[in-house]
């Protein structure tokens, strides 16, 4: 790689990294420049992680990232130029060719399509021009985008714009038109400032109109029934001194009081189970992260909420970023952890917005740094972004994503407890599991224990979307029905067909089934899933063909490629799907579904991570419990192209 960067380009990699210091890495060079020497071995690797930053400064610069701006930061970070390339073409929201500054990425997923994603597009289509292609003016592209974390407020875009103070911006359509998360305002006459507002709230209830979108969210419960999500009503998001005067940081000098293994106890003996999915104990995991011999330890805020449904964490971090760093905070006292991250979706801007923002405000004010509230222990917090990687939700495909390496996933054991981020024990939680911590510690681990069931203690969110007539977040204590949790959303509108439980990783109940209760022992024994918490509603006007289609084609889209179970058994599955849709089966349509059971087990055993292993359960109970397939394609799917399709066309 021989490019040279542009000015532009040299310009962002430096602000991150600081001016070069030796001519190995582009600085002063001749006979009048002061000697230098070259940076290299293990000062040069520990500066690795900060390979993802600095491709993210190209191409928040630029709009792509150039050879000449790819190989600046190899010399910048002592990277091989092919590896650096590998980590670069691994990200979706990476462009490694010319692109405009400005990309719209429309989401078309399993949310979105129900909320009128193809208005949506069918509005930009003839605005802007086909998918790909730039505007007359070369200013602008639209693509179609996976889940953007905005299901609560379909249909959804989110604008990268490139150059100089300019920030992205998410856009999601209220039932009053469309609403924008405003880092800065699009200029007047751009082609994204004229995005169709698509009304698709017909038949939704009226009084959703009364609420007013802030920060991304619409709290809908009153505060005195609320205790993860009390704050977000009434307090300013970027207003440290307002966190506080509503309870802010008495959680985190109740764990010092108590002490880092008594701490541990009270979480403990809350029977906090982790909400991101996998519900692990997480006393258990701190406590095992805390008892290992070798340092440092880190902890790790998993954000990367990529789950299409999912939503819970973004309104937490957009709102709320204060509650988020405190109990970050509190993990790494607990387990003896002096550095932290956040690993943030790269599709959340505004939350990044107001994360940095806390971050730099706690650093200000001793609340993080190297005397923490003058208690004499160190702990700091450093902000990561991804750049579109569903994969990087697993958490050892986030270390490695951090370390600066593709975001694929590592064999286990060892687990992270042992040996994670930078190869050290390591915690790692998502963001409501840390949140649930400050509640535990302001009314203790006992008292919290008591709230919800015997095996799914303290309080849950639930991100409601689909046709509902009020999707949003809500909170509620485990044991709750699921008919329970679609009536604070204003229940159904029209017949109710099925309802997704858990994201697109989840899987489908019929409406018989309204009564069962959300929680984890109920879903093991019941056979379904909580996952993160999606419940997505479907009335009798959703084509549930294309709803499974888009499913499958989501999980073959964002398979790492890694492993073979996964990266064929995703493709294949795909296929048998396409195959009983119009009809043209390879045998009986009973075989094609024996097919898709057979794939779905070898995936579910021989696959590296949960990605694979989870790819087929909304398909197999689609198949199973909603019958649909049975039925071949319906004229009303707007049915996405098969694998084959594509490469023909």
């Amino acid at each position: 790689m021989s490019a040279a960067p542009t000015e532009e380009e040299r310009a962002a990699v430096d602000e991150l990294l600081g001016p070069p210091d030796t001519g190995w890495v582009g600085g002063e060079r001749g006979p009048g420049a002061e000697r230098r020497f070259a940076r290299g071995g293990r000062a040069a690797r520990e500066r690795r992680d900060l390979l993802l930053p600095a491709l993210h400064a190209l191409q928040a610069r630029a709009g792509w990232i150039s050879e000449g701006g790819l190989t600046y930061v190899c010399q910048r970070l002592t990277v091989p130029p092919a590896e650096a390339f590998g980590v670069a073409t691994f990200y979706a929201m990476f462009s490694v060719e010319p692109r405009p500054k400005t990309v719209v990425h429309v989401c078309d997923d399993i949310a979105c399509r129900v909320g009128g994603a193809k208005e949506l597009i069918e509005g930009l289509t003839a605005e802007m021009g086909a998918e790909g292609e730039p505007t007359a003016d070369g200013s602008t592209i639209w693509l179609r985008s996976p889940c953007i974390g905005m299901c609560d407020r379909t249909p959804a875009v989110l604008v990268q714009r490139a150059g100089e103070g300019l920030h992205d911006i998410a856009i999601g359509s209220a039932t009053t038109g469309v609403v924008q998360d405003e880092l800065a305002m699009p200029s007047p006459g751009s082609a994204f400032a004229r995005l169709p507002a698509v009304r698709v709230d017909e038949g939704r209830d009226e009084r959703s109109s009364s609420f007013t979108f802030t920060a991304g969210a619409v709290v809908q419960q009153p505060p005195e029934q609320l205790r993860l999500l009390r704050r977000i009503p009434v307090v300013d998001p970027t207003s440290l001194d307002d966190y506080r005067s509503h309870g802010g940081y008495q959680a985190l000098r109740r764990a010092v009081e108590l002490g880092p293994e008594r701490t541990i106890g009270e979480v403990t003996e809350a029977r906090l189970l982790g909400r991101g999915g996998a519900a692990f104990p997480t006393g258990v995991k701190w406590k095992a992260v805390a008892e290992q011999p070798a340092r440092p330890h880190y902890f790790v805020a998993n954000a990367d909420e990529s789950e299409p449904g999912t939503f819970k964490d973004r309104v937490l971090m957009e709102s709320d970023p204060f509650s988020v760093i405190e109990a970050l905070t509190i993990a790494g006292y607990a387990t003896g952890s002096e550095q932290g991250y956040v690993y943030i979706r790269g599709e959340y801007p505004l939350a990044t917005e107001h994360l940095r923002h806390a971050i730099e405000e706690c650093r200000r004010r001793e609340l993080l740094g190297d005397d923490v509230m003058g208690e004499g222990f160190r702990f700091d917090v450093q902000l990561r972004r991804g750049a579109g990687a569903y994969i990087c939700g697993e958490e050892t495909a986030l270390f490695n994503s951090i370390e600066g390496k593709r975001g694929e996933p590592r064999n286990k054991p060892p687990f992270p407890v042992q040996r994670g981020l930078f190869g050290k024990p390591t915690g790692i939680n998502n963001i409501e599991t840390l949140v649930n911590v400050l509640e535990i510690l302001r009314v203790g681990g006992a008292a919290y224990a008591e709230i919800g069931t015997e095996g799914s203690t303290g309080p849950r969110l639930f991100c409601v979307s689909g046709t509902v007539a009020r999707p949003g977040l809500y909170e509620v204590e485990s044991g709750v029905t699921l008919r329970d949790v679609l009536e604070l959303a204003g229940g159904v509108v029209g017949t109710p067909k099925a309802v997704l439980l858990g994201g697109a990783a989840g899987g489908f109940v019929t409406p018989d089934q309204l009564d069962i209760r959300l929680t984890f022992e109920d879903a093991r024994s019941g056979g379904y899933t909580l996952g993160s918490g999606v419940v997505m509603a479907f009335n009798g006007s959703v084509d549930l063909v294309d709803i499974v289609l888009r499913i499958a084609r989501f999980f073959r889209d964002e398979s790492c490629g890694q492993c073979v179970p996964c990266r064929v058994g995703t493709v294949r599955q795909e296929e048998a799907l396409h195959r009983l849709v119009s009809g043209r089966t390879i045998g009986s349509p009973e075989q094609e579904v024996a097919l898709i059971d057979e794939i779905a087990q070898v995936m579910r055993d021989a696959s590296i991570c949960g990605l694979g292993q989870t790819a087929a359960n909304a398909v197999q109970s689609a198949v199973a419990s909603l019958g649909i397939f049975a039925e071949g394609r319906s004229p009303a799917a707007d049915v996405l192209p098969s694998p084959t399709e594509e490469q023909e066309s």
